[in-house]
């Protein structure tokens, strides 16, 4: 049995187990969450943000330690802005009322955090398939998102010139459902845009990232008409979102640390089989030019060609089929004096007999 055989097996019975694996964990999770809700509204949101953040950072780090060997430009670029959204989302778990990390401002702060973010992520989907061709360099891709991040918290915190978002009594305001609105359409376009290009995607990963944008539309839709931050709406937007970043998870980190051959080499995969297409060709070229160079059997009278099965051809169709030469048909000088010599005699020779049986 070779290694190969041996290798196909394994993934195959993981592939087999991996499923149920996935329901178990996701029935226990699922199980927890509810508890949580049950005890506390805010143990309930840490663990949805927490989760989120996690797999934020380790889409980071898959994309960090693959940038070298990448041509698609979407991984990297969408990783380092998982880097700066895990972080203000951190800082928006940090900032929700009831939390008391961060001065408490009625459910303000969390909610402008929560938009900023989602405005970073949303653009960020959008301009990944934008830049996908372009070679971006990874120490100012980090400065930018880093300095957004930085630019969004000072916005909050200290100028204090972001726009409220949430009115304790009053609930959302008009800016607040309008960028989720507004973000909710830049994600629609990054699927649009995601459909076009999914040839460029492995199949699974194109299907996972798509569903999660389309999740991630469902969270923003839900967080436009809550009035309290512990409301039902709020609880759903946050369901949604863990699902959506679940699915970030199996598109991009978990095929990323099982599957990296059809991730990160992709593209070398494609070339090399066309290189095998190209070297097949070649060998069929030098194929037919060989054929050429054996024994033709060839007329001494009509100049026909026998062909391997028995047909004889004309000599121009026999090299037209079994090279790559074109015919062009024209008159030596030889030929032409012979032709028009013989051509002058028969005409005048046909005058004296037309001449003669005038008379």
């Amino acid at each position: 049995m070779t290694n190969g055989y041996l290798i196909e097996s394994i993934v195959k019975q993981e592939n087999r187990i991996n499923p149920y694996v996935q329901a178990l964990v996701g029935l226990l999770i699922l199980t927890g969450l509810y508890f949580a809700i049950l005890y506390s509204f805010l143990l309930f949101h840490s663990l949805a943000e927490i989760f989120s953040i996690l797999v934020a950072f380790s889409v980071f780090i898959i994309a960090w330690n693959s940038r070298r060997t990448i041509d698609n430009n979407y991984l990297f670029l969408i990783g380092v802005a998982y880097l700066a959204i895990g972080f203000l989302d951190l800082m928006h778990t940090f900032a929700y009322k009831g939390m008391g990390i961060i001065p408490d401002y009625g459910g303000n702060s969390a909610t402008q955090l929560w938009i900023g973010t989602r405005y970073l992520e949303s653009l960020s989907l959008l301009g990944g398939l934008i830049f996908m061709k372009k070679r971006l360099s990874s120490t100012l891709l980090i400065f930018i998102y880093l300095a957004t991040a930085a630019t969004i918290l000072l916005m909050i915190f200290y100028w204090h010139i972001f726009p409220n978002c949430f009115v304790p009594g009053s609930g959302l305001t008009t800016f607040k459902v309008g960028s989720e609105y507004a973000i909710s359409a830049i994600l629609l376009i990054a699927v649009g845009m995601l459909w076009k290009r999914r040839f460029e995607f492995d199949r699974f990963v194109f299907t996972n990232l798509l569903l999660s944008i389309l999740m991630t539309v469902l969270a923003e839709l839900a967080f436009t008409f809550y009035v309290s931050v512990y409301g039902l709406s709020n609880l759903l937007g946050h369901f949604f979102k863990m699902i959506s970043f679940y699915l970030v998870y199996r598109a991009i980190v978990e095929t990323g640390l099982r599957k990296p051959y059809d991730l990160i080499y992709r593209k070398l995969k494609t070339s090399e089989h066309n290189l095998k297409c190209e070297r097949d060709q070649l060998k069929k070229k030098i194929q037919e030019i060989k054929v050429l160079s054996g024994l033709l059997p060839i007329c001494a009278y009509c100049n026909k060609i026998r062909d391997d099965s028995g047909y004889w051809n004309q000599l121009e169709t026999y090299i037209n089929e079994h090279s790559m030469a074109k015919f062009s048909h024209s008159v030596c000088p030889d030929c032409e004096v012979d032709f028009f010599k013989n051509y002058n005699q028969r005409r005048f020779s046909q005058n004296d007999s037309n001449m003669l049986r005038a008379k």
